[in-house]
């Protein structure tokens, strides 16, 4: 790892002001990067990835607090009644809080299944949105793939069993945040320091950005909260659930995962809200199949329709094509756990 300053401002004011106002150039050596949870970043920093001159700690900032919490009628006009989570919040006190396990069990089952029980005490809400990509060619410090500033994305035609089947190119990245699939279903908002941005406006296709980046934050912008639409809540008659399917039994990122919220008038669907995790660039929101569903009752005509539906402009790769039936299937096991 190579030696770095490390900053820890106490204020919002002073953690901007210590971050570059333009982009550097991704072939050259980010010269400075934000600290949250760091487990994201310090493996970055360990294998070559990322060689920051300046590290931004922010854990000294208040105003970044981690804790979940509804201001009420004294909320601000980003959301009257929302909840409001601070970017460092973490994943484990995400997952144990007994507001968001009654309202939004899609995102308490989401941020369970993240990583160990010790990276979940130290990973945080922002930095899991803002994760680099787990592809092992852009993890190869000795290989420049399209994500780094090359000219080539190796998985197109290498080793691609884990590689993007919707929206893939130029770059066929998966997007590893489980918390990003679920938020993406609920309808969550995404404060930073200088906007508020609707959840599926701050992820940005390779196709239609700087295939070096994953999302559209500013090198001076940084999150500070995350605003959940009440409105989408059990209380309001949501149901939901987040299903994923690991390589291995435990502590595995998503393969491919299914966010789904269902509203019911009697035992028909009245609103659907269906988001794919591991089968994109970007969490997957599949409107034409959320339209599929409102009207219909569940059987197993659905399940097979439902996935057909949001699969139908699926484009794998050499060795991923497996991921069509199971993210059917995965589609299948989440309506029938609902209804």
């Amino acid at each position: 790892m190579k030696n770095f300053e490390m900053l820890m401002p106490t204020t919002m004011k002073d953690a901007v002001e210590s971050l570059p106002e333009e982009r550097t150039n991704p072939l050259s050596a980010q010269a400075t990067r934000i600290l949250a949870g760091g487990q994201d970043l310090l493996p970055e920093m360990k294998d070559h990835l990322a060689e920051p001159d300046v590290v931004v700690n922010l854990k000294g900032v208040d105003e970044l607090s981690g804790s979940v919490r509804n201001p009420g009628s004294e909320a601000s006009i980003l959301g009257t009644g929302r909840i409001h989570i601070g970017a460092l919040t973490s994943i484990a006190a995400l997952a144990s809080n007994a507001e968001i396990r009654e309202e939004y069990g899609v995102l308490s089952k989401s941020a369970e299944s993240i990583a160990t029980p010790q990276i979940r005490t130290q990973a945080t809400i922002g930095g899991n949105l803002c994760q680099r990509p787990r592809c092992w060619y852009y993890r190869n410090e000795d290989t420049v793939c399209l994500k780094r500033g090359g000219d080539e994305c190796f998985s197109y035609a290498g080793l691609n069993k884990y590689n993007a089947i919707l929206g893939g190119g130029p770059s066929y990245i998966v997007h590893p945040s489980d918390l990003a699939t679920a938020l993406l279903a609920i309808g969550a908002t995404v404060v930073t320091t200088q906007r508020a941005l609707d959840l599926s406006e701050f992820f940005t296709l390779p196709s239609e950005s700087d295939p070096t980046r994953e999302n559209v934050l500013e090198p001076n912008e940084v999150i500070e909260t995350v605003l959940l639409d009440s409105s989408l809540g059990a209380s309001n008659g949501w149901k939901s659930t987040y299903i994923k399917f690991m390589e291995r039994e435990s502590f595995d990122f998503a393969i491919s995962a299914v966010a789904l919220m269902l509203k019911f008038d009697g035992d028909k669907i009245s609103e659907a809200r269906l988001c794919l995790g591991g089968v994109a660039p970007i969490p997957w929101r599949c409107e034409s199949t959320e339209k599929l569903l409102v009207g219909r009752t569940i059987d197993d005509k659905l399940c097979e329709e439902a996935g057909e539906d949001a699969l139908r402009g699926a484009e794998p790769l050499e060795f991923n094509e497996y991921k069509i039936p199971l993210t059917k299937s995965l589609i299948a096991k989440a309506l029938k756990e609902l209804a």
